[in-house]
Order: C-alpha cells, then structure tokens, then sequence
C-alpha cells in the first residue's frame, strides 16, 4: 500500500479494499473472512437475525462535522442496536461503501476502525463488504445477530397492563444536533465540548440491555431511532395496544441548557428526537425491570400513543420522504 494521504482514485479499489480488511480482526464466530466471494459465519442457534441501513452524507452526517471514525462508530452503532433491540447478541456486520474518487484514503481507513470499534466490544466482527464510486459518501451496513436460544423480541407482544421502559437515553442526539445547527457558520465555542454533540456524532447504545430484556421476559421491544413517541407508535400499532408515556419520567437536566441556548422546549428533544439508539421495551407489571431499564409509561387497551394522557402535539419524529430536512 502507498501512502494513506492519497485519495481513492489514486490508490484504486482493490488496493483500499486491502487496506480496510488488514485493519478489521475477527472473532471466534468468524469461520471465513474477508477476501473469498462471502465470509462464513458460524450459527449456534441455527437462526439469524439480521437488519441493515443507510447513512447518507448530508442526510445523515456532513464530513466538516464528523470525523471518518465517527461515521464508522454511527454506522456501526444504528444497525447493531436493532440487534439488541430483538433481543439477540450481535455477530457480524457487512459493510458496504459508496464515495468519489477525491475521497482521502485516509477517511476511509477511520471509517474501517470506527466500525471495529464500535462492534468488537459486543462481540462483532466486521467480516466483509464492498467500495463502489459514488457521487456522495454513502454507507449501507448489514448487522447480523444470534438470538442464542431465546425466542426474538418483536415489537408485537405489549399487552394492555405491561409498564414501558426504557434504557439508555432519549434527546441527547437532537440536542446536539441543534447546538450545531445553531453555531454553524461560526465557532463552537464553549459547546465544542459538549457531551451532547459527542451523543450526536457517536452515539452509545445500550447494547446489554437488548438481551437483558429478552431474559427478564419483555414482552416487545424496540429501537429508538426516529424519536420516542413515534417508534413506540410502531411498538403499539403492531401489539395493537395503547401506550401512554409519564412526562416525569424522562430526564432533562443535561438538555435544559441547550434548549436555553437554542431556544426550544427539551420535550421535543426527548419526544421526538431520533438517533440516540436507546431502547423501549414492554415488560409484564408484576416482573419488575432489570438493571439498566426504567419506567417511563404504561400500556392500556386502545391505540395511538399519548403523553400524560394527552395527545402530542409538538415534532413528530423522523420520516423519510416525509418533508423532514436532511442535516443542514
């Protein structure tokens, strides 16, 4: 390999797809890596549970805000959690990548090691991909999982009565996507720090919790990615039950000096704001919850999702085609 400072173009395809798989290790699981026509991956359970995404630049993050191993520990990060959110253990993740030419080989080489980064820690390899030319930066990852015995957790097992919960953090991602926002153009300042822009840019899903939950017997279950009140949306119309979240119950102390700031109301935030990868679950009353979950509502007989028995009214979520602005 030559010098990382070149740009793709430069160095040419087959030459950075070496350079990537020489970064990626791989675990036990792994029976076949990267370099033949597929990996082979071992299947204890016999069932796999797979998902895939897409992170778009522009969309999804702009290059003058994220650094090439940000990206990697997002990407990595969006699909793992749907693993975890059914209740498995992740394995393996494909990873396939779209950019110009004039992309630095450098970049790339970050985004490699973001992605191991982010999936070794539970258990994941990066066992293969492909590099194509591409007008913009884009990046489709595969994340596989091995449910390890236990049934799958779907988002259609709530029965009125269960409590809602949740692990991990809602809000923190759209705070620091605002405070962004809100600088662009001038200095960050004293928000360059901010553990809400870190939330944005790498977030940290509770990866244990997903099959914690499975364990301690939830009944569904799903990952926060387009905002609280429109994923438990999804959890309830596929239970066909109604959930009613506790305002009280969700934090907002780290969000109210960024709200200040970029004067909006923290609840949009913590309602409405996607891509902190926190996971909601439904667990039996009588269960009690496992470490790392709390109770933020209640499931009822009906349908639709409400807060303090009210209707939201603010931001609805994240929709694609659905008039909602990529990252400006």
């Amino acid at each position: 390999m030559r010098s990382v400072e070149e740009t793709l173009g430069e160095l040419g395809e087959f030459a950075v797809i070496e350079a990537v798989t020489a970064r990626l290790r791989q675990g036990p699981q792994v029976l076949l890596g990267p370099g033949d026509d597929a990996a082979v991956l071992a299947a204890p359970d016999r069932r796999v549970v797979a998902s895939t995404d897409l992170l778009v630049e522009g969309r999804h993050f702009r290059r003058e805000w994220s650094t090439g191993y940000q990206v990697g520990r997002k990407a990595a990060a969006a699909n793992l959690a749907d693993i975890a959110a059914m209740g498995a253990r992740p394995t393996a993740l494909l990873v396939g990548v779209g950019a110009p030419a004039s992309l630095p080989v450098r970049w790339v080489l970050d985004l490699a090691d973001g992605l191991r980064d982010e999936s070794e820690p539970v258990g994941a390899s990066v066992i293969g991909g492909d590099v194509v030319g591409a007008d913009t930066v884009t990046i489709a990852v595969t994340a596989l999982g091995d449910p390890a015995g236990r049934e799958p957790v779907t988002r259609s097992g709530a029965r009125p009565g269960d409590v809602v919960a949740l692990a991990g953090r809602v809000g923190w991602s759209a705070a620091g996507l605002a405070l962004l926002t809100h600088a662009s153009g001038g200095d960050l300042g004293e928000v360059a720090e901010s553990p809400l822009i870190r939330a944005h840019l790498q977030p940290e899903p509770p990866y244990p919790a997903g099959p914690v939950a499975a364990e301690h017997g939830a009944t569904a279950m799903i990952d926060v990615s387009d905002g609280l009140v429109q994923d438990l949306g999804h959890l309830a119309a596929a239970s066909r039950v109604a959930i009613d979240v506790d305002p009280a119950a969700l934090e907002l102390t780290p969000l109210l000096a960024a709200a200040a700031r970029c004067g909006v109301d923290p609840y949009d935030w913590v309602l409405a704001g996607g891509e902190d990868h926190a996971l909601a679950a439904t667990f039996p009353s009588d269960a009690g919850l496992p470490p790392g979950w709390r109770r933020i509502g209640r499931v009822l007989a009906g349908g639709g999702v409400t807060v303090g028995g009210r209707p939201y009214r603010g931001a609805g979520g994240w929709a694609h085609f659905g008039g909602d602005p990529p990252v400006p």
